[in-house]
């Protein structure tokens, strides 16, 4: 399967303003594309990539002011196959974890352990420890909390959207994040491209938030905002929440003026065509 990705991100600024992008697929997902990624502005600016702490995909640009357009383009290859569920991944106890997952039970910015550790614990005590444990957590997230676009906020909690049983996909997912790592369960925030592949239009496209948990020795993917697995997802930034995957930072006031993405399934044809446009 072929899908194409990318968007047209306009801001305004009334003054000279550094940035911190996010906007490139994740390393991981390099060998994937058929087309390279082309991160432009117009009018052009320097633009600077490095990768983060989080091994993340990031660039560094300072806008001189005024109206400035991001774009990116990109054909990338996928297996086409919906998440893949291993029910019987089994949980870790804390001395078995790599190191390197403890970072991913602590509390963080927006997933506040502290907060909503009994409250998981009287939830899901009683689940069994593993995948059908985090999979309850996802259930009860995805029945209990409503979807309200309107309702966005940037700086809603996990402890914010059990209170309020209202938001938008990273309200979701930073809520099962939270019950998980209460559980001791290793959770880490993902963001990335996820398209209506195989499922019902819903406009209007916008970047997307899932999750994804330690067990049976490796990271799984789980979603509940959708709670199904889905096909076509495209990794672009993980971390602890979406503090460290913050898609766009501008160190200054700046107004979106336009905000347009896509992802979406392309023929071989599409293909084809978009490499001669390339030279490729």
């Amino acid at each position: 399967m072929y899908i194409r990705i990318g968007f047209e991100i306009d801001y305004s600024f009334p003054q000279p303003t550094e940035m911190i992008l996010m906007l490139y697929t994740h390393p991981s997902r390099s060998a994937s594309l058929i087309t390279p990624e082309r991160l432009t502005s117009f009018p052009p600016m320097i633009i600077e990539d490095f990768i983060d702490v989080y091994g993340n995909k990031c660039a560094r640009a300072f806008c001189p002011g005024g109206r400035i357009r991001l774009k990116n383009d990109a054909i990338v290859v996928d297996g086409g196959l919906p998440d893949i569920l291993s029910p019987g991944a089994r949980q870790h106890s804390i001395r078995e974890l790599p190191t390197d997952t403890m970072l991913y039970l602590l509390g963080s910015r927006y997933c506040e352990i502290e907060k909503l550790s009994d409250v998981a614990w009287t939830l899901f005590g009683q689940v069994p420890a593993g995948w059908a444990r985090v999979q309850a957590i996802c259930h009860w997230v995805h029945n209990h909390i409503t979807f309200a676009h309107e309702s966005a906020r940037c700086d809603r909690t996990a402890y914010d959207t059990y209170l309020d049983q209202r938001g938008v996909c990273r309200d979701f997912n930073h809520l099962a994040i939270t019950f998980c790592r209460c559980m001791g369960i290793p959770a880490r925030y993902a963001t990335g491209y996820l398209g209506d592949i195989h499922v019902p239009l819903v406009p209007p496209m916008d970047f997307s938030a899932w999750f994804e948990v330690f067990l049976g020795g490796q990271w799984h993917t789980f979603d509940a905002r959708n709670n199904i697995p889905r096909v076509g997802r495209i990794l672009m930034a993980r971390g602890r929440d979406a503090a460290d995957a913050a898609l766009t930072t501008t160190f200054g006031k700046h107004v979106l003026e336009k905000f347009d993405i896509w992802t979406h399934e392309v023929s071989h044809l599409e293909v084809v065509h978009a490499l001669k446009g390339r030279g490729g």
